[in-house]
């Protein structure tokens, strides 16, 4: 799988960034993803790249401006919108309020991240198949 546009993770926890970093060079991604410690740095880096990021994983709670926030912040940005930026959470918290809430912002998923290696990779696994074959407004490969 070539991906076009870097894979873009929104994750405090320096250990779930490690596990992820592994699963991706599992993955045979080994330079094509990059880590923000918040949503805060996440928001100014989407602002200001020309590049087109692949997806978004992001967790919900974090310091500065947190998973919600930060969903918030792209919708409400034309700018952002118009980049067409697949956003799903992967996270720890899950209870139906904050999955009702996610999904009135319009993630294209919510997923409560496993305790189990294997598990995290099917996942990223997953999501990235999912986004590489589908069709939408970023997506250059319309043959």
């Amino acid at each position: 799988m070539t991906i076009s546009g870097p894979i873009i993770f929104v994750e405090d926890d320096l250990d779930d960034q490690e596990v992820f970093t592994e699963a991706l060079r599992e993955l045979g991604i080994t330079d094509n993803y990059k880590f923000f410690g918040d949503g805060k740095e996440a928001l100014e880096y989407l602002q200001t790249t020309t590049e087109q990021p692949f997806v978004i994983f992001c967790d919900v709670n974090m310091p500065r401006l947190n998973g919600i926030e930060l969903r918030n912040e792209i919708n409400n940005s034309n700018y952002l919108k118009q980049k067409s930026i697949p956003f799903v959470f992967f996270t720890t918290a899950l209870n139906k309020k904050l999955v009702d809430e996610a999904f009135s912002l319009s993630v294209q998923g919510f997923f409560k991240k496993p305790e189990e290696f294997s598990q995290i990779m099917h996942i990223i696994k997953q999501v990235l198949d999912y986004w590489y074959n589908s069709k939408h407004p970023n997506s250059i490969r319309f043959s």
